[in-house]
């Protein structure tokens, strides 16, 4: 039933290192599957698409939450250095189905590549639970805690539109800076910048180069777009690392502030080129329900064989207007004690 796992799962002991609560060693079973409820310990894996980003902290911290408020939870952090890292992400998933978690919380790299990993946990009895991004397929039984990146993307149009409208411009050119083709994130973001568009045919389109989720080459994408473009009037950059690199851009040839960026997310650093006014506004996500959502789920899962749907965590559009306001600040920056509501 589990694939020649149960020789392997007669190993008793395991040890895991994680980035927060140092060294746990499990003691290995065989799962139960996934129609059976589970009394006792919880073995929890939670990878995000990579370790050291803001975004993928604050889904730690919600993970950490509600695993803290539920009884035997034991959860493991881990993940690979670099979002696009796709074949490092599949092989440390294959460890933890090889080590027999009973479930696993984790956004996918690569929509396609990882929908193998979940069929492999899932015929293994592993509750699987995806966080920001899903599979392609995405199996039924598996629900996903992320953002509706195609409805919160169709809204920048509109963040550029005003921010330029308040710098006395009707319309103009616009660079897009994805981040990661082939993620489902990155592609549902692009969709919905495309559809939102179409409201409004003043913007054109002059420019899309991606960042591959990397500030230097965020950096390097802006430079170029400035050299083919120097008419250029703004950019929409869709995650952290691009923005950083957008920001910066801007700022050495003296273009901050003439030019409107629009960004995601909102780590400290985003947050603080937004008070300077080099970035012009942000898309935030909530990463902090993300990682509680997603283990509270696959608790209730495990523990209750629960029925749970997807969930849309939902954004919150923030400029200089509404960056200090309780409710923002909350979303930016996120604890146990302060969760965003």
């Amino acid at each position: 039933m589990y694939k020649g796992l149960a020789l392997i799962l007669l190993v008793s002991v395991v040890v895991f290192a994680t980035s927060c609560q140092g060294v746990q060693q499990w003691q290995l079973e065989a799962p139960q599957g996934s129609g059976a409820k589970k009394e006792g310990p919880i073995k929890l894996a939670v990878v995000p698409k990579a370790l050291g980003f803001d975004f993928w902290e604050k889904v730690r911290l919600g993970a950490e939450c509600a695993a803290s408020k539920n009884d035997d939870v034991q959860m493991v952090w881990d993940g690979v250095s670099q979002e696009t890292d796709v074949n490092g992400q599949y092989d440390l998933l294959r460890t933890f189905i090889t080590q027999g978690v009973d479930g696993i919380v984790y956004a996918a790299t690569d929509a396609k590549v990882l929908g193998q990993v979940t069929q492999t946990a899932l015929d293994n009895g592993i509750t699987v639970v995806n966080i920001d991004s899903g599979t392609d397929p995405q199996p039924s039984d598996v629900p996903v805690m992320a953002t509706d990146n195609v409805s919160a993307a169709e809204n920048v149009p509109k963040l550029l539109s005003d921010q330029l409208g308040k710098q006395g411009k009707d319309g103009g050119k616009v660079a897009f800076i994805p981040f990661q083709p082939g993620t489902g994130t990155n592609d549902q973001r692009k969709e919905g910048f495309n559809k939102g568009l179409k409201d409004y045919p003043e913007l054109n389109v002059a420019a899309e180069q991606s960042s591959q989720s990397d500030y230097v080459l965020g950096l390097q994408v802006t430079e170029n777009v400035l050299t083919a473009n120097p008419d250029l009037d703004a950019i929409f950059a869709a995650n952290e690392p691009g923005v950083l690199g957008a920001a910066e851009g801007l700022r050495r040839p003296g273009e901050a502030g003439r030019i409107v960026l629009v960004g995601w997310d909102g780590s400290p650093l985003e947050e603080q080129e937004l008070r300077e006014g080099v970035i012009n506004a942000l898309v935030v996500q909530n990463p902090f329900e993300m990682g509680y959502e997603g283990v509270e789920t696959a608790v209730r899962k495990i523990r209750e064989n629960a029925e749970v749907e997807s969930q849309n965590t939902s954004v919150t559009p923030i400029t200089k207007d509404n960056v200090d306001e309780p409710e923002v600040q909350a979303v930016l920056h996120p604890s146990c004690d302060n969760p965003p509501v």
